[in-house]
């Protein structure tokens, strides 16, 4: 079998396994919600293509978009962390087969470059190419533009991939991109104003004389090549450690027994159990870990930086530090006890304990949002009534809604799998709810501010929170009830998906 025959072969069986995911229609849900986002995006990249290229045609400087396509390949680094997924988990059932494993890694690498999500920026690069084809620009080099520019966004996706796939295995990777875009940021803090024009100046002409010779497509085709075969080379050896589950030796360490929750009783027990499992598994601890720095990041950034100044940047950075832990995490709630589920319906309410317990150790978490967001606060540009106001919103509306999850979830969520295993949301609701978290609660502010002050709305804020959070007890009772109306259809469904 060639590789053009593999290639549409793997992808057949790739769309036979969605469509017998037992949470194949909960998902076409969620992709219905994810595609509306998508094209209010492509709407406005479709507007910034038009402004740029009426501005390049008026100055006769077809390669202005050059300039700006940096910052969207940096959007685009990162906005595919929250849409794509390395490619690795299809290869686990071809392992045992005659099929060459290369054959295969390359052929799901190649179905990811064809993926639509790369075609998204032509909503940007179309308009573009044509007003600047209209202002003058031959046939030829227009053509030639929309290749190259294409093949950036190629080359940053086999950027992506990279550094996905090596963060999946140690979090210092993060230094990688983090070097890179750093380096290209650094010019404009370490030079003066009249260095850092002149830097522009020389890069403006070297853009103009090279950017449409063949030497710039060159450039990035061989970029492109190298990275294609890093990957390859990466990805094979990678998915044989996870599926073969090597692991590195290592020294017994004293396991911390958290005796201090033993006052608790049970709710105690199953708070041991959240830390020991936000410690141990790989998924829930990288997704912490990786929460602390975004929030660091953009606490450092708010504090010392002339950035994110605007009324709305600011809420939303604020509500997203104390949003972030359960936007990511309770909306999957119960789908890790889906490993065990049978041995928490032994006992009667047992699972409204654990329940309880989970929400008490997320409030818990937000101690440490609190803690980074004292640097803006030392700054001026958060104030204390806001942080009362987010955190209290965060442990009352939008925790209350999130463990509403917990009746709907029926997706047994594999615990260390990384690399093979499956990251996306499980049904619609989880889309739902996680917009719902991170954008309703800074709505309702601007709401209440158009009626009231800033000091007026916060506090408003603040009470609605506090009224969800001291009638804790009654919604986790009802979500409890209706948990158990359900308890047949869901422990099907987790027995499912194991």
């Amino acid at each position: 079998m060639n590789k053009i025959k593999l290639f549409f072969l793997l992808r057949k069986n790739v769309k036979l396994s969605e469509k017998r995911n037992p949470m194949f229609e909960a998902n076409q849900y969620g992709k219905l919600f994810g595609y509306i986002i998508i094209a209010i995006l492509g709407l406005e990249f479709l507007a910034l293509g038009t402004f740029f290229g009426w501005l390049a045609a008026k100055e006769a400087a077809p390669e202005l978009i050059f300039y700006i396509t940096p910052f969207l390949l940096i959007f685009d680094f990162f906005g595919r962390f929250a849409t794509q997924q390395t490619p690795l988990m299809l290869v686990k059932p071809y392992l045992l087969t005659p099929v060459s494993k290369y054959s295969a890694i390359e052929c799901f690498q190649i179905q990811q470059l064809l993926d639509s999500g790369n075609l998204f920026w032509l909503t940007t690069f179309l308009p573009y190419a044509f007003i600047v084809w209209c202002g003058g620009l031959t046939t030829w080099a227009t053509l030639g533009m929309l290749l190259l520019l294409h093949l950036m966004v190629l080359v940053n996706s086999q950027w992506y991939l990279l550094v996905r796939t090596l963060v999946n295995q140690h979090l210092l990777w993060w230094l990688l991109p983090a070097l890179f875009y750093g380096t290209l940021f650094l010019p404009s803090f370490i030079l003066s104003n009249a260095q850092f024009d002149a830097l522009t100046d020389f890069i403006g002409d070297a853009l103009e004389n090279v950017i449409f010779s063949w030497w710039s497509f060159a450039f990035f085709a061989a970029l492109f090549a190298l990275l294609f075969a890093i990957n390859r080379q990466l990805q094979m050896r990678l998915v044989y450690a996870e599926i073969s589950k090597t692991e590195k030796k290592s020294k017994l360490k004293h396991v911390s027994e958290f005796k201090t929750l033993n006052r608790f009783g049970q709710i105690g027990e199953y708070l041991k159990l959240e830390i020991k499992s936000t410690m141990r598994n790989k998924a829930i601890r990288v997704r912490f870990i990786q929460g602390l720095f975004f929030i660091t990041f953009f606490s450092l950034a708010i504090a010392f930086l002339d950035i994110y100044r605007s009324s709305f940047e600011r809420n939303f950075f604020c509500l997203y530090a104390f949003v972030f832990f359960g936007a990511v995490n309770l909306t999957k709630v119960m789908c890790p006890e889906g490993n065990f589920i049978d041995l928490l319906m032994v006992h009667e309410e047992n699972i409204l304990t654990l329940l309880r317990a989970k929400y008490y150790y997320y409030c818990a978490i937000l101690l440490l949002p609190v803690l980074i967001m004292l640097l803006p606060v030392i700054t001026g540009q958060f104030s204390i009534l806001m942080i009362l106001a987010y955190l209290f919103t965060a442990t009352g509306p939008v925790y209350c809604m999130l463990f509403q999850l917990a009746v709907y979830n029926k997706q047994t969520l594999p615990l260390n799998d990384k690399l093979t295993g499956k990251n996306q949301m499980e049904n619609k609701w989880q889309g739902i709810a996680s917009m719902v978290a991170m954008f309703f609660p800074i709505i309702e502010l601007f709401l209440l501010q158009a009626i009231f002050d800033y000091t007026i709305a916060y506090l408003l804020l603040m009470v609605i929170g506090l009224a969800f959070t001291l009638t804790e007890p009654l919604w986790m009772r009802n979500i409890y009830q209706r948990m158990m109306r359900r308890r047949y259809q869901n422990l099907e469904g987790f027995h499912a998906t194991r």
